[in-house]
């Protein structure tokens, strides 16, 4: 069995040139292959090759991928925005316009986010080779993540193995209770008629007929079926080397469907309790699936 999981961590620290690096990536469950991104200012550039290279090892979940980057003083240093200055002065002079501020403290501008910002010293090569290896350093971050979320998926495998094969038990109990069914009916239509004044007051043919009609409505071998069919369609999805969490989820859907109707046709008491049995085991399928990958 090789299901992925949707829930995982990983975290890589490296070192290239005088810069240090960390990179932190988690990952939760999601309808779709969603990735959030925390870049250090100067590093967005790597934003659309790092999506790439999620979109290439994982199918589905939501990521949190964080970037933690140290450079040596000899390796950088302190340089103003000037851009995002500018933008702040300007910003400041309209607010002076229409109320009385008094003039920004220096430090109080340079404090602010985006204004002073460290640089790289060296020259434009040694910058992309320093972009290249933390884009690798991503690249292993996503290798561990798969590995943890795999180790993750085995676990979910082998329990989603042991609830079908508790879903199976109750669906051969349920098909020994359907068979008295039929006696069931005719049990509750005599002592419905008992408690009106005895059987004389239908015809025997009618009688029988009643029976019949009740019977055929509550017949569940065509659900019990389809609860089998599910079954083989789910083993043969755990075998499967792609992402199948949808599908599952999907089958999951279908169960419970199966499951309603026939708790809803029982006309018997034992049947009834073994429905709302399979109907709890189909909610713990549930909760499993939702993490598949």
């Amino acid at each position: 069995m090789a299901l992925s999981s949707m829930t995982g961590f990983a975290r890589t620290e490296g070192v290239h040139e005088g810069v240090r690096w960390v990179w932190e990536v988690r990952s939760v469950n999601g309808k779709g292959l969603d990735l959030r991104l925390r870049l250090p200012s100067g590093f967005e550039s790597l934003e659309a090759p790092l999506r790439t290279l999620a979109q290439n090892a994982l199918k589905r979940g939501s990521l949190q991928a964080s970037l933690q980057v140290r450079t040596d003083a000899a390796q950088s240093e302190l340089a103003v925005n000037e851009a995002a200055l500018a933008q702040v002065l300007g910003l400041m002079k309209s607010i002076g316009e229409t109320v009385a501020v008094a003039p920004p403290r220096a430090e109080a501008i340079l404090a602010l986010r985006g204004v002073l910002e460290t640089r790289e010293t060296g020259d434009e090569a040694a910058r992309e080779a320093t972009l290249a290896a933390l884009k690798q350093g991503f690249e292993q971050t996503l290798e561990s993540l798969v590995a943890a979320r795999k180790e993750e998926g085995a676990r979910l495998a082998a329990l989603t193995a042991s609830i079908f094969d508790e879903i199976e038990a109750l669906v051969l109990q349920a098909s020994g209770e359907a068979d008295g069914q039929v006696d069931a009916i005719r049990d509750r239509l005599a002592k419905t008629l008992a408690d009106l004044g005895g059987p004389d007051l239908v015809a025997e043919d009618r009688i029988a007929q009643e029976i019949v009609l009740l019977a055929a409505k509550a017949d569940v071998r065509e659900e019990l079926d389809r609860l089998r069919i599910h079954l083989n369609a789910g083993r043969d999805l755990l075998k499967s080397d792609n992402a199948v969490g949808r599908k599952l989820d999907f089958l999951v859907q279908e169960f419970h469907r199966e499951a309603n109707t026939l708790c809803s046709k029982s006309a018997d008491a034992a049947l009834t309790a073994s429905g709302l049995e399979l109907k709890g085991r189909i909610d713990q399928l549930r909760e499993q699936v939702q993490n598949i990958e």
